[in-house]
């Protein structure tokens, strides 16, 4: 098969994958903030993560539970959640990572039946003390998972997890650059589907699936763009019609600072070291250029350009998720530094109920037309 063929025959359906996995016996347990939830333990587990980013749409019941000034992404996920769509999760996996996500664990708690596994992070991740509280609470994720699944989580297993996905790790930023150097092939499109279905799969299934991507890309001459090379940053950036956009003002992303796609990937665990859990916990602390994760040296500016530099982008999208607390706050200051650094910056706001897109259109030609 063509890597076009690969790419095409992923899944990228969240509750479809939730079904599959069900359906064959396995439990699943729903992910609520990417990137920085320690999977290996559940994988080491049994179960089968699966990320949930909401769904596309007008925001439904969960209305009756947020005010309307609310990420749309976690709205999406809730009215998910109460409209019974993720009955089958085992658990919901939610975090203290923004504000929002420090409400969603509440009314998800109070109103969905989905037992929440919650992990309270200390922020303050990089000194001793912070790496020894995350483990901790890593580790009563592993209690709570042990108590679900029935039986102790082995530390060998984990261990073997960590293997695993640092394999997947390597596979996927190996896609990134891959698809860098074939922007004719890999359009915006099909660039997003690769990560997004890395939700969706088991680690060892999707692994396989990338690897024989990058086979078939490899095996491809390295292809001459002609159009416009951007770097993307943001939480999300899985709109079709966005992407659409992307392709049809003649954009090819070589690289992004995105947490649905390669940003939760450039940090390895430690393999092999007899504390697995802690291991885990200092990947946590070893993460920079993630909006969720505190940076008092705020990094994310600078990761951004240099990887503006390293492609020879002509510029960066920020696709910037409405009424995020934590991407707002980082917006100005990565304006800033890439403004600094002499790097054209558009910003495009997006929502998961977004209907018209006329405006990022107009916004993105303009951005097209300047670089």
């Amino acid at each position: 098969m063509s890597a076009v063929d690969l790419i095409q025959s992923l899944e990228i359906d969240a509750l479809k994958g939730i079904d599959r996995y069900v359906n064959e016996g396995k439990k699943v347990i729903g992910i609520s903030a990417p990137g920085v939830v320690p999977e290996e333990i559940i994988h080491a587990a049994g179960m089968v993560p699966v990320t949930i980013w909401g769904a596309k749409g007008e925001v439904g019941p969960s209305k009756e539970y947020f005010p309307a000034f609310y990420a749309s992404v976690i709205l999406r996920t809730m009215d998910l959640g109460l409209e019974g769509k993720l009955d089958k999760l085992s658990g919901m996996v939610i975090t203290n990572l923004s504000d929002g996500l420090k409400g969603f664990s509440q009314n998800w708690k109070r109103a969905i039946d989905v037992p929440m596994l919650y992990i309270p992070y200390g922020q303050n991740r990089k000194i001793e003390a912070g790496i020894e509280f995350n483990e901790k609470q890593f580790l009563h994720l592993k209690d709570a998972l042990e108590e679900i699944g029935g039986e102790k989580i082995a530390d060998e297993k984990i261990e073997e997890a960590i293997v695993l996905y640092n394999e997947h790790r390597k596979a996927m930023l190996e896609f990134n650059e891959l698809a860098a150097k074939h922007l004719n092939t890999v359009t915006p499109l099909l660039r997003n589907r690769v990560f997004a279905s890395a939700y969706v799969y088991a680690k060892d299934e999707h692994l396989e699936k990338v690897k024989a991507i990058n086979e078939a890309l490899r095996a491809m001459p390295e292809e001459e763009f002609k159009g416009k090379k951007i770097v993307t940053t943001g939480i999300i950036a899985n709109s079709e019609d966005i992407l659409k956009i992307f392709e049809e003002f003649g954009f090819g992303i070589v690289d992004d600072n995105v947490l649905h796609e390669s940003t939760q990937y450039e940090t390895m665990a430690e393999e092999k070291t007899g504390k697995p859990v802690r291991a885990l916990a200092e990947v946590f602390a070893n993460i920079e250029g993630n909006t969720f994760v505190f940076d008092e040296k705020k990094l994310r500016g600078s990761i951004i350009a240099d990887k503006v530099k390293k492609h020879g982008a002509n510029g960066v999208v920020y696709l910037l998720t409405k009424f995020s607390d934590t991407d707002e706050f980082d917006f100005p200051i990565i304006r800033k530094d890439l403004q600094a650094a002499g790097i054209p910056m558009n910003m495009i706001e997006v929502d998961q109920q977004m209907v018209s897109f006329e405006q990022a259109k107009t916004a993105l030609q303009a951005f097209a037309d300047i670089i």
